[in-house]
């Protein structure tokens, strides 16, 4: 009877650690996850194929660290430089477009900075700084800081001289950073996915939104076997292929909050 029970038992353990290993590492972004996206749509993949997906979120540019060190199985951020430089330098295997949002301009209802006259984004933060309104950047190296330092850039404005003042870094994710603009009825760039869930808005309302520099495309990639050989390519690629698949897209596109979509699903 116990020779019986121990081969049962014996059996069973590596049937369950088979069961147990049936997964992904996805590293992404703060947004897709505050968004609520992942929340929906992730089981939906997980029933069609019997994989979960684990997702590390964190800033774009430290989900790619994580990527490039091979501490995930695949890669899904918002920063096209970055995912192109990640694929040509042998990190990523093929970047594929997934879907796209948009940044605004969130502030004061009364907006003291006069920037909702504009819907020029650049002309917008120039207004800001002119008036040393305080501005909350992520602070991060996110995809979003990414795209905020840019628009900076182009505005003629150097933060890093401002900094501490009107110009504060968080160093948090885009919800951390709403809650500190609510409270100190301050400025920031979100994604418009993020905003749309966002509750805790205090007295804050899109300003600016609309300029084509704010376009927000995310992309994803399989990070590459040949450099990490632990990399779990094959259910990699499965999730890669639902997410640009038909039934992948509709399920961003299909992903709403008060009917308004999050995500446009543009995988080509």
């Amino acid at each position: 009877m116990i020779r019986i029970l121990l081969l049962a038992l014996t059996l069973f353990i590596p049937q369950a650690s088979a069961a147990e290993e049936n997964f992904i590492t996805l590293a992404s972004t703060t947004s897709t996850r505050d968004s609520g996206l992942f929340e929906t749509i992730l089981p939906l993949f997980s029933k069609s194929s019997g994989i979960t997906v684990r997702v590390v979120a964190v800033g774009t540019g430290q989900a790619i660290k994580l990527a490039q060190n091979g501490d995930a199985d695949v890669l899904l951020v918002h920063h096209r430089k970055s995912e192109e430089a990640f694929v040509e330098e042998g990190f990523g295997v093929k970047r594929y477009d997934v879907m796209y949002n948009d940044f605004v301009i969130v502030g004061p209802t009364r907006d003291p900075a006069a920037t909702s006259q504009t819907q020029d984004v650049v002309s917008a933060l120039s207004k800001i700084a002119a008036a040393k309104i305080p501005f909350l950047s992520r602070g991060d190296d996110s995809g979003t800081n990414k795209k905020e330092r840019a628009l900076w850039k182009a505005a003629n404005i150097d933060t890093g001289k401002a900094s501490g003042s009107w110009y504060r870094e968080t160093g948090s994710g885009m919800g951390a950073t709403l809650n500190t603009a609510a409270a100190m009825n301050g400025y920031t760039m979100t994604d418009r996915g993020t905003w749309l869930a966002f509750r805790n808005r205090g007295d804050l309302k899109i300003l600016v939104e609309g300029d084509k520099r704010l376009l927000n495309p995310y992309a994803v990639m399989l990070v590459n076997p040949e450099r990490h050989p632990h990399v779990k390519a094959a259910a990699g690629q499965t999730f890669i292929d639902w997410l640009v698949s038909p039934a992948g897209q509709a399920a961003i596109a299909d992903f709403k909050i008060n009917g308004e979509p999050l995500f446009k699903a543009n995988a080509q």
